[in-house]
């Protein structure tokens, strides 16, 4: 049966919708429409794009189309657990199933690659700066050998980096958070990021697949989500507590010589302190972590 008669159309009227002048006048409608939808759209998504602000990538049409080409390439399902290489040492992380109770409510709606954004469930900008002082906290230690410097990641942030990184990340960043939604990117060790996801406290970022996107996070990058309560921003410090150790090999809330701990030394990276300490992205225009959020 052919679609004339499924449409119940006489053959004489069906004969009139496929002539020849019809069928020119609906591809020269289709050439002409087709390209102003295709505009239409870029449009849209490029000012959705340069709405998420300053971020890893360019806010130009060069470092959009960047993006896009990349978006080919990102995970599916960023709430898939992480596989943990047997050549790990050691196998478990920093975190138990029972040291982050589960995030209440719903996850909130992120978006982007680089960069990568919440857009519901934001911090507010006294949460926001709850989060700063408590990382910032950290810093203070000495022994926790951590310095703050412009995210090697982000480039328009600051983040906190290890003084002798023992894992690969860039520079030894160990995480920044994001002054325009409250939220954190963080590297963790593949069970701990597991226990992050199944708690509801975060996602893994688009491109850690690992592999060849490795040149531009690490395969154990994830966002962690904003807090919204007090209680909310001591869950994050002990994802950030995780992050340190297996970044630098400590253990922050261990006393003198045990907060060393070389179990964490997990790939064999090991880096001169001198050369950790000077890092690639100085400090112009960084957008300071105490920023309005």
């Amino acid at each position: 049966m052919n679609i004339g008669a499924m449409l119940h159309l006489p053959p004489d009227m069906w004969d009139g919708v496929l002539s020849t002048e019809n069928l020119h006048i609906l591809s020269a409608t289709l050439t002409l429409l087709l390209p102003v939808l295709a505009f239409l759209y870029i449009h849209h998504d490029y000012k959705a794009f340069l709405s998420l602000g300053p971020g890893g990538t360019p806010a130009t049409p060069l470092g959009y189309s960047k993006l896009k080409l990349l978006s080919l390439f990102t995970l599916r399902d960023p709430l898939r657990p992480l596989p943990i290489p047997p050549h790990f040492r050691p196998q478990n992380g920093y975190l138990t199933p029972s040291s982050l109770p589960t995030r209440p409510g719903s996850r909130p709606s992120v978006r982007g690659i680089a960069p990568q954004r919440q857009q519901t469930q934001r911090s507010s900008g006294d949460m926001y700066k709850s989060l700063v002082a408590a990382t910032r906290k950290l810093i203070s230690e000495p022994a926790n050998c951590l310095v703050e410097q412009t995210s090697c990641f982000e480039k328009h942030s600051s983040g906190i980096f290890a003084s002798t990184p023992i894992t690969r990340t860039c520079g030894g960043e160990v995480c920044h958070a994001h002054p325009s939604d409250g939220s954190m990117h963080t590297t963790l060790h593949p069970a701990d990021a597991n226990i992050v996801i199944e708690n509801g406290w975060g996602e893994r970022h688009p491109l850690a697949r690992g592999g060849w996107c490795r040149r531009f996070v690490p395969r154990e990058f994830m966002l962690i989500y904003a807090p919204r309560d007090k209680e909310e921003v001591e869950v994050i410090m002990k994802i950030v507590s995780a992050a340190v150790w297996w970044v630098a090999g400590i253990d922050v809330e261990k006393e003198g010589g045990e907060r060393k701990d070389n179990e964490a030394r997990v790939q064999g990276f090991l880096t001169d302190c001198r050369v950790c300490r000077v890092h690639s992205c100085g400090s112009n225009g960084m957008e300071k972590m105490t920023g309005d959020a």
